[in-house]
C-alpha cells in the first residue's frame, strides 16, 4: 500500500491530518496526487507537509531483523581495510598492532 499524507488548514487556521491510499502498483497515481496537493499549496491553499509513505509487501523484511543473532556480521564501514570482513558481531573490535 502507498499512502499520501498531508495537513490541510481550514479558514480558521486549524490544521487537520489527511491521507489518501493507493494500491502498491499505483505509485504513479500517488505521485501525481501529491503533486496536485503541492500545486494547491502554490496557489495559496492551506496545504502543507505532503509526504508519501509505502509499505510494499515484496519489500518488507521478515520479522525479527531488529534482533540479529550473535554470529551476524554486517559493517557499514571497515575499521581497518586489511582485516577481512566476516568477523562475528559479538567479537572484540580490532584494536590495531598495539591493541
Amino acid at each position: 500500500m502507498i499512502v499520501v499524507y498531508w495537513l490541510e488548514q481550514d479558514r480558521a487556521g486549524v490544521a487537520s491530518a489527511r491521507h489518501a491510499s493507493f494500491a502498491s502498483d499505483r505509485l504513479g497515481e500517488a505521485l501525481k496526487f501529491a503533486e496536485t496537493l503541492r500545486a494547491r499549496r502554490r496557489e495559496g491553499q492551506g496545504i502543507s507537509h505532503v509526504a508519501i509513505q509505502s509499505e510494499l509487501p515484496e519489500s518488507v523484511g521478515q520479522a525479527g531483523v531488529a534482533d540479529p543473532s550473535k554470529d551476524y556480521a554486517h559493517y557499514k564501514r571497515r575499521l581497518d581495510p586489511s582485516v577481512p570482513l566476516g568477523r562475528a558481531s559479538g567479537s572484540e573490535p580490532y584494536r590495531g598492532e598495539e591493541g
